[in-house]
């Protein structure tokens, strides 16, 4: 099994290879005052690495060169200062990109492309006295070096989440200069690894701002109801100065509630506060509080809902109550615009179809989504399944894959552990059960989370076991002992059969005494292509399928949830069947277009019956 240690380790042994690792995420970047760095960055395509590596001996220019003594580096933006100079680069008269955003679908050439692409923009910032700076960014996909006015600010490897620099040391008053390599090649180590479904966008993805603090500042914070004790809120204050004895207030306004504690030797303070006045979130009442932390010359604003998640025998509790999850899959794409989704606006859009299902939950598939989508789920009552990419074709035995999949987990939590949305932290998607290797990885990945967040629920999608002769459904992955909830992805009908299979099948589910929940079913079918039922891509077998899927499933005693396969047709690869997928995974109940398929009609219709039978009815 491997050890909590081995991410430690792991980044010291890259840090003395590469350079400065990211500083600890700073928490509640979302509220922070900053300065902005989105917008157009110049760009260069560079698949040979010309750039970045001295091409005889295939070594990075930073790991030898002196950077003011040599204009090969890209990352050192030179200028041509003499007739004779030749500098075979020139980012000033290279063409642009919209940051954040993915390169492939805003240029066509870059569709399909998979290497390292450069950026670089300059920017103006006054620098005040007393104040250090942090260079944030949002995502970037998959591989990040980044360098500030010709010095590297350090790297970061991961292409969902969020990382951050300190430059107060790099950065000027006036004008500076960012460049960023981005390098999302696929490779057997990388999480995820050399396959997935679905597509392997590359860019500075997400949002990038300069966040300016006090030398003295909240470094990470959390306060939830304590499971077991729901009329307490605990958690913890993390100031960036390991001191004794600095005081952290915790305000409440609404409730009238304000109390200050002191830290400890390491600069954390821990935190307890009455819970009884405070209204519980939940999806048919989403109430948040506004929450006041402070600390010297630090203040840092939240707004913090407070409810209770369980899993009790076959029930799963939220607030104490009994409650059935209507979910559906998503991926993180717009496809009205097209591309990589990074945008309140994105999310918001996604989230509104979702309602229209009568959904009160999403599975944020295989991937951290962006910041928006658990603070808007936070906002309009919808629960969340978040994951990692732990996919098809990890790497089970090497110690370097497990850090990547730990460190992403571990940037996962500290980026959402406030929001009260997110109830479960999955660890893994359809990876091979008979592997002993992957139950080692998978354990630790799990002991990992709860070490980190004892408040939610930990989970996987599994495979599940169909014995056609007996027609009989088991569970027999080994991870369902570690899991809270068994959660399943099951596609008969689809894969091996067709849907007049689904009624004969029973499932045993004897052995685990936990909540049952279908993490993925469906079938794929191209929008207003009609037929006979029986006529595989067409709307009629899908809508087929989830008839006759929707029927079996309500037969399970333990079943809690579900989270079909998928909101919307998605970008894949994979998927080439020529007028019909396209390069696009077709199981959406809406097409890329935006239009429902009948499918979708009959989800809702079936959700809306569920909504009635768990009423809803808290007494606080």
């Amino acid at each position: 099994m491997y050890r909590f240690g081995t991410v430690a380790l792991l980044w010291a042994i890259s840090f003395m290879a590469y350079g400065q690792k990211p500083a600890p995420l700073l928490q509640n970047a979302y509220h922070r005052p900053s300065v902005s760095l989105n917008g157009q960055w110049h760009y260069i395509v560079d698949p040979y690495e010309t750039g970045y590596r001295n091409h005889r001996r295939w070594e990075p220019f930073d790991e030898f060169v002196n950077t003011k003594a040599s204009a090969a580096p890209y990352w050192a933006n030179a200028k041509k200062t003499a007739p004779s100079q030749r500098i075979e680069y020139d980012f000033e008269r290279s063409p642009t990109l919209e940051v954040p955003g993915d390169w492939n679908h805003q240029q066509d050439e870059l569709l399909y492309y998979e290497g390292t692409l450069w950026y670089e923009r300059d920017f103006s910032i006054e620098l005040q006295p007393g104040q250090r700076y942090f260079l944030y960014f949002g995502a970037v996909n998959y591989r990040a070096d980044v360098y500030l006015n010709g010095q590297k600010a350090g790297y970061h490897e991961g292409g969902y989440s969020p990382f951050n620099f300190e430059v107060t040391e790099l950065l000027k008053s006036g004008l500076n200069e960012i460049v960023v390599r981005v390098d999302n090649r696929r490779s057997a180590g990388r999480v995820p690894g050399l396959t997935t479904d679905w597509w392997n966008y590359g860019g500075i993805t997400r949002e990038v701002k300069i966040i300016p603090v006090p030398d003295v500042f909240i470094q990470d914070y959390m306060l939830q109801l304590d499971p077991e004790q729901p009329a307490i809120a605990r958690g913890y204050v993390q100031l960036n100065e390991a001191k004794p004895g600095q005081t952290v207030t915790i305000s409440i306004p609404e409730a009238k509630l304000s109390r200050t504690f002191t830290t400890d030797t390491a600069g954390r303070a821990a935190i307890v506060l009455s819970a009884e006045g405070l209204k519980r979130w939940y999806p048919e009442r989403p109430k948040r509080y506004e929450v006041v932390l402070q600390s010297g010359r630090d203040t840092l604003l939240d707004q913090i809902g407070f409810r209770t998640i369980q899993a009790s025998g076959q029930d799963l509790l939220l607030n104490g109550q009994p409650i059935f999850l209507r979910g559906i899959s998503l991926h993180e794409e717009n496809p009205m615009r097209g591309g990589r989704a990074y945008s309140r606006e994105d999310m918001a859009l996604l989230f509104g179809w979702a309602r229209e299902l009568n959904c009160n939950m999403l599975r944020l598939a295989h991937y951290p989504h962006n910041e928006h989508a658990a603070r808007l789920a936070d906002e309009l009552g919808l629960l969340l399944w978040e994951e990692v990419p732990v996919y098809w074709g990890i790497n089970y035995t090497n110690p370097e894959t497990y850090a990547q999949a730990e460190q992403q987990m571990q940037s996962l939590v500290q980026r959402d552990k406030n929001r009260a949305s997110v109830i479960i932290w999955s660890v893994a998607n359809e990876t091979p059960r008979e592997d002993p290797d992957r139950l080692s990885f998978l354990k630790s990945m799990a002991g990992a989370v709860r070490q980190l967040d004892t408040t939610r629920l930990v989970s996987a999608a599994l495979d599940r076991t169909e014995d056609k002769q007996e027609k009989r459904v088991t569970v027999t992955d080994p991870f369902a002992a570690y899991s809270d909830m068994v959660s399943v992805n099951e596609y008969i009908g689809w894969y091996g059969s067709t849907p007049e299979r689904i009624p004969q099948m029973r499932w045993d589910l004897s052995s685990h005494d936990k909540p049952f929940f279908i993490s993925e079913f469906g079938a794929g079918a191209l929008y207003n292509y009609r037929g006979a039922r029986e006529e595989i891509w067409t709307e009629d077998y899908q809508a087929w399928m989830y008839e006759e899927t929707l029927q079996m499933l309500d037969e399970i005693p333990s079943l809690r949830g579900m989270t079909p396969w998928i909101l919307v047709d998605f970008r894949s690869p994979r998927r080439n069947l020529p007028n019909i997928q396209d390069g696009w995974n077709r199981k959406g109940l809406i097409s890329e277009g935006g239009f429902k398929k009948e499918a979708f009609y009959i989800l809702r219709d079936y959700y809306a019956k569920k909504a009635a039978q768990y009423r809803y009815d808290i007494k606080n």
